[in-house]
């Protein structure tokens, strides 16, 4: 196998758009997101390959995004719930 032929490269970008692009839905963002992550660093210490790398990049910002959407909604509700 070549130097940067890994499935988990495109994998890992793929799953990190997707993750990105559903944000709003947490069924879908979180598990895409982490599996992006995942197949990002295998991809990484398998062939060092810069598309690992923005997979892994896209997985983190689609998850952190998920995770401060819904933060942010908790945060909401909690405050309106006191008035």
């Amino acid at each position: 196998m070549e130097k940067n032929k890994s499935p988990f490269n495109a994998a890992a970008l793929t799953l990190g758009i997707i993750s990105i692009v559903t944000a709003l839905f947490w069924y879908l963002s979180l598990p895409t997101g982490i599996l992006g992550i995942v197949f990002g660093v295998k991809g990484i210490r398998k062939t060092g390959s810069k598309v690992a790398k923005a997979g892994m990049i896209t997985g983190i910002v689609g998850v952190s995004i998920c995770l401060f959407i819904y933060c942010f909604i908790l945060g909401l509700y909690l405050i309106s719930e006191l008035y």
